[in-house]
């Protein structure tokens, strides 16, 4: 499969169609499957920093001093990938594809096609339903819809008594899935990202794969700045194309920074778990990098078996996304 590959306009798709035949993947929780087990959930109940002021990264070769989320510093990196052996090969297939085609110009062709916001006119709690239809009835380890893993995720942002902003962000922090409904394949709507337009970390899953990847040689893209400068700015690194990005451009307008950090670099994991890409930080991304990885607890863990009841939180949840966003948004 290819950027220009037919199943991108999958006219199926678009009619809601099951997702078997979009990717290696069953289902695009699978990747999320696959997180848990490449960073299981510590003993320790406080193990996301929340430190004041991190110690910043100051130039490329220092790489180490800040904590990643969640993650024990004294063992090595090799450590936190061993599940790797044991991944399953869809997954591996799932991450083959996604670092081989997520070149710098695949990715401005995305931002191109997608950022001007025209494909549809929609509400937050439509735009819900509407990525419920990614429920894929022929997979039996999947029980719960796609609302329902997103008021589990709210709740539980919710029962800790954090701001209503972060109850929102957990709430919608999928949403850009819906990608998927717009023809684009899986690689192109979930998995690890990272920056394009300098050189692939090592700390990135399965870096081997992106030996394929025409950026691999690239005269510029293969240098570790790229085509960018130290301490830059997070704002001014183009990421690889998927849901993170996409949804943190139909939001932007209406949700705090750290809301807006958290949605955009969610599945940032070579930063804020791997410590890589740090050199390109400015103060701002120190400072608010730390929600990330406030966020990054419920986003891996909060799902469960036990079933929300969407009928009696709808109200509460609307009348919050009625706080923050008019009746309908450009997606």
């Amino acid at each position: 499969m290819t950027a220009d590959d037919p199943s991108n306009s999958n006219p199926e798709l678009q009619n809601q169609e099951p997702l078997a035949d979009t990717g290696p993947l069953r289902h695009l929780d699978d990747w999320e499957d696959d997180l848990k087990l490449r960073y299981p959930k510590p003993k320790s109940e406080k193990f996301f920093s929340q430190s004041g002021d991190p110690a910043p990264h100051n130039s490329l070769t220092q790489t180490t001093g800040e904590k990643a989320c969640g993650v024990d510093q004294s063992k090595p990196r090799d450590s936190f990938r061993d599940y790797a052996a044991e991944a399953r090969s869809s997954v591996k297939e799932f991450y083959r594809l996604n670092h081989t085609f997520q070149t710098y110009d695949f990715v401005v062709s995305k931002r191109t096609e997608y950022l001007k916001l025209d494909h549809r006119k929609m509400g937050i709690w439509e735009a819900m339903e509407f990525l419920n239809t990614l429920v894929d009835d022929s997979d039996p380890d999947t029980d719960l819809s796609q609302i329902e893993h997103l008021l589990q995720t709210a709740e539980s942002i919710r029962k800790d008594g954090h701001p209503d902003w972060f109850v929102l962000t957990g709430l919608i922090h999928d949403l850009g899935k819906i990608l998927c409904l717009m023809g684009e394949p899986q690689w192109a709507v979930v998995g690890d990202t990272f920056p394009v337009g300098c050189r692939y970390a090592e700390g990135i899953v399965y870096h081997e794969f992106f030996k394929e990847n025409p950026d691999w040689n690239h005269p510029i893209y293969s240098k570790p700045l790229g085509i960018y400068d130290e301490k830059i700015g997070l704002d001014r690194i183009i990421m690889s194309w998927g849901h993170d990005e996409y949804l943190y451009h139909v939001v932007r307008d209406y949700l705090p920074l750290e809301s807006l950090y958290m949605i955009r670099y969610h599945s940032f994991y070579a930063a804020h778990r791997e410590n890589e890409y740090r050199y390109f930080f400015n103060e701002q991304d120190h400072q608010l990098f730390d929600w990330v990885c406030r966020f990054n607890e419920y986003d891996l863990y909060s799902k469960s078996d036990d079933r929300p009841d969407v009928q009696q939180l709808q109200p509460y949840y609307q009348s919050l996304i009625e706080q923050y966003f008019p009746a309908s948004i450009a997606w």
